[in-house]
């Protein structure tokens, strides 16, 4: 696809948008890689160009994200388009039918499944038609977590000679903060259930993105619980309403090669043992700062120094119906939503643009590049991927 551009960075300006920008500096900036920004203001795109230190010729432009006709126009330029402006079931739809339109790829950071149900409706088929190829959850939500799964099930499936029914996702340790445009978003999903019950059913049922396709009942992990597979007390994860519909959406897309029985949870490992970590389990469990009324405006989050010091791990445990287990671990060398996110994001677009066909259509990570994709965080974005 012949375009002037490989790729646009659409909400540079933002929170997210700015690392994002200042990543594909850092990591590419020899020019391999024709790209723009692009966002509401051409000031503001002025000035954070300058502050990143992108080079003074980079492309700027400009787009309401309402404004259809100047959506089109943009993406008609690119072969790929990164957008951090959320809330997406906001401000994201009108992009996302631009790019359909035209035949554009798309990454964004989505992590509103109500929002993507409603896209996925509407926009597959046509985006299979055109070529454009969409993509979904590309930060820290969902790829750790699709990846982790998937390189835990081919783990399995060579040991063992087939995948594992059951999978458990165990956040062992995470240190990172939220942003405004993150809090935001978990406050748009929770108004859209309190004035839908549609909504709330989506945000309910773990099949909510597999259409056509209902598994069997899934481990809830709303409740704190001791696990036998981790020897301590869980307690339930705030992500896992998103990540845990991608990964059985990856699973549909792929044809089911975990499984048409597969089951999987996600939840956090307390810290303690015993009757402490039951207790840290149940205090986890009453937290959730997206009940706040208070939290930060968008374009605010966590500063360099705690992103710098952020990391993640997760394991992913295979359990088999014979009691054999096997796990796989992941772990990010930066704070998760925002020092990890700009590099995953950024390392899925250009592998949407370097390392495989695409494939028109809306797509999880995982289903669409997941050995390449894995190559790339391994080696430009600060991941590991074990198996013991």
């Amino acid at each position: 696809m012949a375009r002037e551009l490989d790729l646009i960075v659409y909400g540079a300006t933002g929170f997210t948008g700015r690392l994002v920008a200042e990543y594909l500096v850092q990591r590419y900036g020899d020019g391999g890689v024709k790209w723009a920004m692009a966002g509401r203001s051409l000031t503001k795109l002025e000035a954070v160009r300058d502050e990143i230190g992108a080079p003074a010729d980079t492309p700027l432009l400009t787009a309401n994200a309402d404004d259809p006709a100047a959506l089109r126009a943009m993406t008609a330029r690119a072969r790929v388009v990164i957008s951090t402006v959320g809330p997406y079931q906001l401000y994201g739809s009108d992009l996302v039918a631009a790019c359909v339109e035209t035949g554009t790829g798309y990454v964004d950071l989505c992590g509103e499944p109500n929002w993507m149900h409603d896209m996925i409706a509407q926009h597959d088929a046509a985006a299979k038609a055109s070529g454009a190829c969409i993509v979904f959850s590309g930060g820290f939500d969902s790829i750790p977590f699709d990846f982790g799964v998937w390189t835990v099930q081919q783990a399995a499936k060579e040991r063992f000679g087939r995948p594992a029914p059951r999978v458990k996702g165990r956040v062992r340790k995470m240190q990172g903060t939220f942003s405004g445009g993150t809090f935001a978003s978990g406050k748009a999903t929770a108004a859209a259930a309190a004035k839908n019950p549609a909504v709330l059913k989506t945000l309910l049922d773990p099949f909510a993105l597999t259409p056509g396709f209902t598994g069997p009942d899934q481990p809830k992990g709303i409740i704190p619980e001791y696990d036998e597979a981790v020897g301590g007390w869980v307690a339930p994860f705030m992500m896992a309403v998103i990540n845990t519909k991608n990964i059985h959406r990856t699973n549909f897309l792929a044809g089911h090669p975990y499984g048409t029985d597969f089951r999987y949870d996600e939840m956090m490992i307390a810290p303690g043992l015993g009757e402490l970590g039951k207790a840290a389990a149940e205090a986890i469990a009453k937290m959730n700062p997206m009940t706040s009324d208070k939290g930060p405006a968008p374009g605010e989050g966590p500063s360099k120094q705690e992103r710098e010091a952020g990391f993640y791990e997760i394991d992913f445990i295979a359990e088999m119906p014979s009691g054999e287990r096997l796990t796989a671990t992941v772990t990010g060398d930066r704070d998760p939503g925002y020092g990890s996110t700009c590099k995953i994001i950024t390392e899925a677009a250009l592998c949407l643009l370097r390392d495989i066909e695409p494939k028109g259509g809306i797509w999880t990570p995982a289903a669409l590049m997941a050995e390449p994709l894995k190559a790339r965080l391994e080696a430009n974005a600060g991941l590991t991927f074990s198996v013991r």
